[in-house]
């Protein structure tokens, strides 16, 4: 799988998981694949959440490391 297809697995894979933050007022935004971790900037209501790692590791991480060959973690790019 190459570089393009990894970007176009993950970004429809968050886009799946998007409605489900959406609803609690956050959203997700893709950055970019790099050496195999996915970079994201959490958005909205997830942004100083408590719960924000376990979103990011138990959720979307979980479900990118499972359908996405190649990716070993993901990463929130504050700011």
């Amino acid at each position: 799988m190459n570089t393009i297809e990894i970007e176009n697995k993950v970004k429809t894979i968050l886009d799946k998981i998007r409605p489900y933050l959406q609803r609690d007022g956050g959203d997700v935004e893709f950055v970019k694949v790099e050496d195999g971790i996915v970079y994201v900037k959490m958005l909205g209501a997830c942004v100083g959440c408590s719960s924000i790692d376990t979103t990011l590791k138990d959720g979307i991480e979980a479900f990118l490391l499972e359908e996405v060959p190649g990716i070993i973690g993901v990463e929130n790019i504050a700011g």
